[in-house]
C-alpha cells in the first residue's frame, strides 16, 4: 500500500533561533525535537520540518555500540556535530556535552562548549542543576547558549539507581524545580526534562521562565524530544522506553535488504547485466579474444600469502 505524500516545508524556511522557539511557546505551538548524529538524518529531518536537532551523547549507544552514554568522547561528538550541521540549514542544533567535558572546570566547560559552536551548533546541553550552575554561568557569560537537562540524567544514572523515572513525589519535584531555577539564574534558555510523570513536568514548567522540553515527560511541555533511532525502529539494543512510539520498522527492512543482497551475490544474480558498465563491442571482442588466447594462470592469492609470511 503506497504511503500518502507528505507536505514539505517551504524551500525558503527561516533559520530557527531562540527567539523562534520563544515565539512557539507564546503561541502554544509545540517544538519538534529529534536526535541526529549524521548528515543524512539531519537532511531527512530538515525535509520533514523538524524544529530542533540534538547531537546527543546517546550516540555512544545508538552509533558506537556502548552500553551507556559515558563511552563517547568530545572528539567523537564533534565529528557527529559537524556532520549534522552540514545537513541542518534551518533547524536549531544543540550539541550534547559528553561526560567529563564540562564537570572539571569552568575553563574546560567553556572551551568544549565553544568547540560545538565552532562546529556549527547553535547551543549546547549539559546535565545537572544547581551543582553545575557555576559551569552554566561560565558558558553563558562567554556568549554560549545553554540548555539544561534534569530528571533522569544518563551520565549520572548510576547515582540515580539506574534508568528510573524521577520526580515521583512532591518533594522530588520541588527539588527539580529548584534545580531548574538555578539553571535559569545561571543564564540557561531552556531545560530538557527526562523520564518524569506528566504532572511533575507541568508543576515545574509553571514555575520557571525557561523553555521546557521533554523526553518521556508527558504532554505539558513546550516540545517533545525522541531519539531518532527509536522513531525509526532501527536501534539494536535492549532499552525500549515506555514513552516511545515507533513510526517505522527499519531494523527489519535493513536486515531483509542485507539478506536479499547476500542471497543474490551467492547465487550469482548480482551483478546482473543492467549493473555492468558498457563497452564498445569491438573493444569487447578484442579483450575477449585476448582472454581466450592467453594461458590461464593459477590463483596468485596463495603465493602472495606465502611471500608476505616469508
Amino acid at each position: 500500500m503506497s504511503q500518502p505524500a507528505l507536505a514539505l516545508p517551504p524551500a525558503a524556511a527561516k533559520k530557527v533561533t531562540v527567539a523562534t522557539l520563544a515565539s512557539y511557546k507564546a503561541r502554544g505551538r509545540r517544538a519538534v525535537f529529534v536526535t541526529a548524529y549524521d548528515y543524512p538524518t539531519a537532511v531527512f529531518a530538515e525535509r520533514a520540518g523538524v524544529d530542533m536537532l540534538l547531537v546527543g551523547d546517546s550516540a555512544a549507544m545508538t552509533v558506537l555500540g556502548c552500553p551507556n552514554t559515558l563511552g563517547v568522547s568530545m572528539d567523537e561528538m564533534l565529528v557527529f556535530a559537524r556532520a549534522v550541521c552540514r545537513g541542518a540549514k534551518t533547524a536549531f542544533v544543540v550539541g550534547d556535552l559528553p561526560f567529563l567535558s564540562y564537570q572539571v572546570s569552568d575553563e574546560e566547560a567553556v572551551r568544549n562548549a565553544g568547540a560545538f559552536l565552532t562546529a556549527g551548533c547553535d547551543a549546547v546541553k549539559c546535565e545537572g542543576g544547581a551543582r553545575i550552575s557555576r559551569r552554566v554561568r561560565a558558558m553563558t557569560d562567554a556568549g554560549i547558549t545553554v540548555m539544561g537537562h534534569l530528571g533522569l540524567t544518563p551520565q549520572s544514572q548510576a547515582q540515580l539507581g539506574g534508568y528510573r523515572v524521577q520526580g515521583k513525589t512532591l518533594a522530588a519535584v520541588q527539588r527539580l524545580t529548584d534545580d531548574a531555577l538555578a539553571l535559569q539564574e545561571a543564564g540557561a534558555f531552556a531545560v530538557l526534562l527526562e523520564a518524569l510523570p506528566a504532572e511533575a513536568s507541568a508543576y515545574l514548567r509553571e514555575r520557571v521562565d525557561l523553555l521546557v522540553y521533554g523526553i518521556g515527560a508527558g504532554p505539558h511541555v513546550d516540545g517533545q524530544l525522541v531519539i531518532s533511532h527509536d522513531i525509526l525502529g532501527n536501534f539494536v539494543g535492549d532499552i525500549h522506553p515506555r514513552f516511545v512510539r515507533r513510526y517505522a520498522d527499519l531494523d527489519l527492512q535493513v536486515e531483509h535488504a542485507f539478506r536479499a543482497y547476500a542471497d543474490d551475490v551467492r547465487a550469482g544474480r548480482f551483478p546482473a547485466s543492467e549493473h555492468l558498465y558498457p563497452i564498445d563491442s569491438a573493444h569487447e571482442a578484442e579483450i575477449r579474444a585476448a582472454r581466450v588466447s592467453a594461458p590461464a594462470p593459477g590463483w596468485n592469492g596463495g603465493s602472495a600469502v606465502q611471500h608476505a609470511s616469508a
